[in-house]
C-alpha cells in the first residue's frame, strides 16, 4: 500500500491459518476489524477491532483463533534487527525491555 525509507504499510487478510514468520523488521498491526487472540514472544492476549499490537524484529507471532473476517493494518518500521530500545511506553507507563 504505502512504502518509504524503512516504513512500509501493507493490508493484511489472514484466512483460516496465519502462517507469518518472523520478519526483520519491529511491527504494529492496527486492528480494523475482527477479534482473537495474538501470539507473540512466547505470550497471548486477546485483540478485537480498534487495538494496537506490536512484534518486535525476530519474535515469533501470529494470529490465533481468529474471526473470518480479520483485518489489519501492518506497519513496518526500523533497521533490520530492529530498534534497540532501553525502555517503551505503553498507556503512560515506562515499560523496561
Amino acid at each position: 500500500m504505502f512504502r518509504r525509507g524503512s516504513l512500509r504499510v501493507e493490508l493484511y487478510r489472514p484466512r483460516g491459518h496465519d502462517r507469518q514468520t518472523p520478519h526483520q523488521q519491529d511491527e504494529l498491526y492496527v486492528v480494523v476489524g475482527g477479534s482473537g487472540t495474538f501470539f507473540c514472544d512466547g505470550e497471548r492476549q486477546s485483540f478485537q477491532a480498534g487495538d494496537l499490537l506490536f512484534a518486535a524484529a525476530g519474535a515469533g507471532h501470529r494470529f490465533e483463533t481468529f474471526s473470518d473476517d480479520l483485518e489489519v493494518w501492518v506497519i513496518f518500521f526500523g533497521p533490520p534487527g530492529g530498534e534497540r530500545p532501553t525502555t517503551r511506553t505503553l498507556f503512560g507507563q515506562d515499560v523496561t525491555e
